[in-house]
């Protein structure tokens, strides 16, 4: 069965400035057990929640069989890590995940793209050995609760 293996909700943007001087110091407790969407707007707390520019994209994905090993979500700065779940194949899709709270739905709207703050944050190499492999952007079309732990997936083409 597909899982939640962990989720970010992080209030502040780490990757200011050159990948060489470093992101910016962490949040406390972005690393967290469950997080609460809102349709159109994103993740409650999470930096992107409700901003005009990022509605598109204010939710993403990746799965954990595309990091190298060893990396997390607070180095490739995604919202929700998954296993068991192709990501990358669902651009143009809904996906719909219930992790035991009801079902939430995203629209699937494009590709993440790693950034050169991938060499930085996991090691060098890390941003070519993402491409094509890093995740999704999405909006969320319901309201809900997602928790870490296993999901029930739904794709609708």
């Amino acid at each position: 069965m597909p899982e939640i293996v962990a989720l970010l909700a992080s209030p502040v943007h780490r990757y200011v400035g050159r990948p060489a001087d470093g992101p910016a110091p962490a949040a406390p407790d972005e690393i967290v057990e469950e997080v609460r969407l809102r349709a159109g707007l994103g993740i409650v707390g999470d930096r992107y929640f409700g901003r005009p520019a990022h509605r598109d994209a204010s939710v993403t994905l990746i799965a954990r069989e595309s990091l190298p090993p060893g990396a997390d979500l607070t180095q490739v700065r995604r919202n929700i890590l998954t296993a068991g779940l192709a990501v990358d194949e669902l651009v143009g899709s809904v996906l719909v995940l219930d992790s035991g709270q009801g079902p939430v739905s995203l629209r699937v709207n494009r590709a993440a793209h790693p950034c050169a703050w991938m060499d930085a944050t996991i090691g060098p190499g890390a941003w070519k050995a993402l491409r094509r492999r890093g995740g999704v952007r999405c909006t969320p079309l319901t309201d809900g609760t997602l928790r870490v732990g296993p999901v029930e997936v739904t794709v609708v083409r």
